[in-house]
This record gives C-alpha cells, structure tokens and sequence, in this order.
C-alpha cells in the first residue's frame, strides 16, 4: 500500500479517555486520495506513487496538467503529492483512504507553517534587545553585524531581521488517537505544521516512534 495520504488541516480540541485524561488532539480530513500514476525506476528513476486530493474543475487548471489527468483516466485534482508505496498492487484510479492508519501509529506530519510577516531580531531570533530607559538608544535593535577590516562583509547565515514563518517543516512521530473512517478523519496527538485549512501531508513514521 502506500505510505501517506494528502490532508486538510482544520484546527485543534480535545479529546477524554475512559480514565478521564485530556489528550490534545489536531483534527485533519486525511483523503480519500486516488492514484494517478506509478513512477517507476526504469522510465523516472525512482520508485513513488503519485496521489491526486479533492477534485477541481477543468478550467480551474493549466493545459498540461489536464493533459496528464487525462492521460492516466483519473478525474482533474487540486493537489498531487508523491508517497513511497507499493506500486506492483496499486492500480490507476484506486482510492486511498485513512484506513491504511490505524490507532496507535507513529506518523509524520508536513505543513507550511504560518506566515508572520517581516519581522526583526527580538521576535525573529529571541534577541534580548537593550535597556528600556535612561536614554540609551538601544532598544529592539540588532546591533553590530560584522567587522570592518576584515572580512569587510557580513558573514553568511548571519541572524538579521527578515521574513519570518511560511516555511515547509515536518513535526515527526506524533500519535493517531482516533481514526474515523466514514468521515476520512484523523485526530493526530499533538500540534502540527499550518493554518485551519492549509495542506498537510501525513506519513507513517520513519523512525517508528522508537
């Protein structure tokens, strides 16, 4: 089967066990997802199995990529992704649903986290910033960024003011707690990558929860 599903995110709440205990919990929509081709090592170089999530219309999409629907027969997507998977049992078409999860596994979760905007050292990098009072002039600033003689230049990686979030990371072995089948929703244990409504991508664990 295949490793991972494409998923919508939609917030966070809580969730009691039997003995009474608060798990906090991420709710995402994971699928149902379909496959669209298999990449194989002779004709892409890699083994992978391309998946296709939630259904668009045709003039919503560019001219290529409607072609490559077609081609492969599979209804027009928004999304694709590429998840490893075993492609010998896989089909065009098929539909993959959350049930390839089930309670108590390990996955990892990648998102775009939220954008925050241009913002400087102190809320950027945690930079403690100057004295508040008695004139000093110093306050929120980043202070000196390098020497003049040498090397005359600000060094690379240098922790400077800029755009900070809308990067892609992966938060690794977190917990199914709950599958729901009929409704393609995961409750993940824990927080993840994104805004309610961004794209997730949920895969099994690489690191086995160990």
């Amino acid at each position: 089967m295949v490793n991972g599903l494409i998923g919508i995110k939609h917030g966070m709440t809580q969730i009691f066990t039997a003995d009474g205990r608060s798990i906090p919990v991420t709710v995402v929509e994971a699928g149902p997802c379909h496959v669209v081709t298999n990449k194989t090592v002779e004709k892409d170089g890699y083994e992978a199995v391309q998946l296709s999530f939630k259904d668009a219309k045709e003039k919503h999409l560019t001219k290529p990529l409607l072609g490559h629907f077609k081609k492969n027969e599979v209804h027009p997507s928004r999304h694709l992704a590429e998840f490893k998977g075993d492609i010998a049992s896989l089909k065009t078409g098929q539909e993959i649903t959350v049930e390839i999860f089930k309670e108590g596994d390990m996955v990892d979760v990648t998102g775009v986290t939220i954008g925050k905007g241009f913002q400087g050292v102190v809320k950027r990098h945690k930079f403690a910033g100057g004295p508040a009072t008695h004139g000093s002039m110093f306050h929120r600033a980043p202070g000196s960024i390098g020497s003049s003689a040498y090397p005359s230049r600000v060094r690379k990686n240098k922790r400077l003011p800029g755009h900070m979030g809308n990067k892609r990371r992966t938060v690794q072995n977190l917990e199914v707690v709950v599958v729901r089948k009929e409704d393609n929703i995961l409750l993940i244990k824990g927080a993840m990558p994104g805004s309610r409504g961004s794209l997730v991508f949920v895969k099994k664990a690489i690191k086995g929860g160990e």
